[in-house]
Formats: structure tokens, C-alpha cells, sequence
């Protein structure tokens, strides 16, 4: 494996500081890690204060690295997240409870969200509980019959205007961001756990949490993955 996929480049934004890391994924630890604290009284984004603090972190990474930094993970943990629950339900006989099932009323949700909330980028969608024939089961149940199929599903999102901004300071530096990420919801997650929050950060965009639906891009090839994430094409 070359170095160019042996490490991360995670951006944190809340209402009080920036932090930057680089991970090391092959040693599951940190390599670098800069801190820059703030006051901000409307607890708005200060983009000046973040293009000066990637202008002085990203080439001390590339060079650390010997790599350019052309992609970063975004973790925002601030007031700016919308969380939103929705209860989709299915009333026709299935006789056996597949993935298929689950992807499609899924994708329903899904659209139903982008439908009602166009203003908003998704960032996770979380299965928070399986109704099958009027059972609630905290995980999928495979191949049951059932005439009574639903979902509890928690949508995670940034609004379309501030992952627009953010787009923009990062390409000043030619560098995408892969994929935005909820830092409320990654400690939650770990809750009680002693990890560093880069490695937490890695755990979930990795998928352990297997009640997460993962928005992957329609050129990926890689149906190992399917009974964990499903294709669901943004």
C-alpha cells in the first residue's frame, strides 16, 4: 500500500475551535495534531480564521507526509447540524425479508428528505429501529415473512449554503472534502469509550455502526460491502 492511502486528514470546525490531524490508519494513531481556540460570539464559522488555519497546517502535513493533502474529512460539531427522524412503513406481504427490501424503502426515505428539505446536504442516515410485523428490532432481521415493514430513521444534515463556504475555503488549497461528518454523533456513539477522537472519527466513516446507510458514489465497485452499506447513490 502507498503512503498516499496509509493516512487521513481530519478537519474538526465547532463554535470555539479548529483542530487538524493527520491519521495514521496502518498504527491507528496520530501523527500530527494542531488546536487553534476561539471566541466567537454568534457561534458563526470565522472563514478567514480557518483559511489562515489550514494555510498554516497543510504544508507542515505535506511535508510530514511527503504527499500533497488532496482530500480532508470535515467534522463539523457546531449549532449548524439538523437531525431529523422519519417513519417509513410498507404494507405488503414479503416472504422473505431481504437487503433489497431494506434499500428500497431506504432510498424512499431518502428522497422523501430531499424532497421536504432541498436545502440541505446529507450526512448520515441512521437506522435507529426495524419494525417488522409490529415488532421493534434494534437490528435487521433477514428472511422473515412479513406483511409489515418499517423503519425509524434519523437523517443527519448541514445546510447546502454552509457546505457550499466550506467547499470554497478548501479549494483555495486544491483539496475536496470527502465526505462531512457530525462530531456530536461520533461521540455519542462511543459514549463511555476511551479513544482518541481521530480514531473514533475513523470508526465510523469505516462503518461500525452497522445501522448506518452509507451514500457511495455510482462508480464504486465493491459489493463486499453490501450487507453493511447499501448503494445508494447520491
Amino acid at each position: 500500500m502507498t503512503k498516499e492511502f496509509d493516512f487521513d486528514t481530519y478537519l474538526i470546525i465547532s463554535h470555539s475551535k479548529f483542530v487538524i490531524y493527520l491519521f495514521d490508519k496502518k498504527n491507528f494513531k496520530s501523527l500530527y495534531e494542531k488546536e487553534f481556540e476561539f471566541e466567537s460570539e454568534f457561534e458563526a464559522i470565522d472563514f478567514n480564521s480557518l483559511s489562515n488555519f489550514l494555510e498554516n497546517n497543510i504544508f507542515k502535513i505535506e511535508k510530514l507526509t511527503s504527499k500533497f493533502v488532496n482530500n480532508i474529512f470535515l467534522v463539523i460539531d457546531n449549532k449548524d447540524i439538523l437531525g431529523l427522524n422519519f417513519g417509513v412503513k410498507k404494507k405488503n406481504y414479503i416472504e422473505n425479508l431481504s437487503y433489497k427490501n431494506l434499500e428500497s424503502i431506504v432510498s424512499e426515505a431518502k428522497d422523501l428528505f430531499r424532497e421536504n428539505y432541498n436545502d440541505q446536504k446529507i450526512m448520515h442516515i441512521i437506522i435507529q429501529n426495524y419494525l417488522i410485523n409490529e415488532k421493534i428490532y434494534p437490528t435487521f432481521q433477514k428472511n422473515l415473512s412479513t406483511e409489515n415493514f418499517g423503519l425509524e430513521i434519523k437523517f443527519i444534515s448541514v445546510a447546502n449554503k454552509l457546505s457550499y463556504q466550506l467547499d470554497k475555503v478548501l479549494e483555495k488549497y486544491q483539496i475536496k472534502i470527502s465526505e462531512y461528518i457530525c462530531g456530536s454523533y461520533v461521540k455519542n456513539y462511543f459514549q463511555g469509550e476511551k479513544n482518541e477522537f481521530p480514531a473514533m472519527v475513523y470508526k465510523i466513516i469505516n462503518g461500525i455502526n452497522e445501522n448506518e446507510v452509507k451514500l457511495v458514489p455510482k462508480n464504486t465497485i465493491n459489493k463486499g460491502f453490501f450487507e453493511k452499506f447499501f448503494d445508494l447513490f447520491s
